[in-house]
């Protein structure tokens, strides 16, 4: 079965890489399903000084179970499609959609 194309593992630096379309201001943080090519996720932060990009961060690294400090917005800072890096992540991607799909 081919790999998602939202997200792929670089093994050999033991991070996890996201491609994400966000969409702030929501009600709630949450996975809002797929986007085309990537995993939607509503953010329930304005998209005002980094509120957004710092709540979507703080979100992942309790769905991937690690610090803060191991998930990085690498591309698309100031928009909606972002590109997100997660070291050493101690939960699956498909984590994440049956999450999702549970609810």
């Amino acid at each position: 079965m081919p790999t998602p194309s939202w997200y792929r593992l670089d093994d050999a630096r033991q991070c996890l890489i996201l491609t994400l379309h966000v969409q702030p201001g929501a009600r709630v943080t949450s996975v809002a399903g797929l986007h085309g090519d990537a995993l939607k996720i509503k953010v329930a932060a304005p998209p005002v000084e980094g509120k957004a990009n710092a709540a979507l961060a703080s979100f992942l690294a309790k769905a991937f179970n690690v610090p803060l400090r191991q998930v990085t917005v690498k591309l698309g800072s100031q928009g909606r499609h972002k590109v997100v890096e997660i070291e050493r992540p101690n939960n699956s991607p498909e984590s994440l959609l049956a999450k999702w799909a549970s609810l």
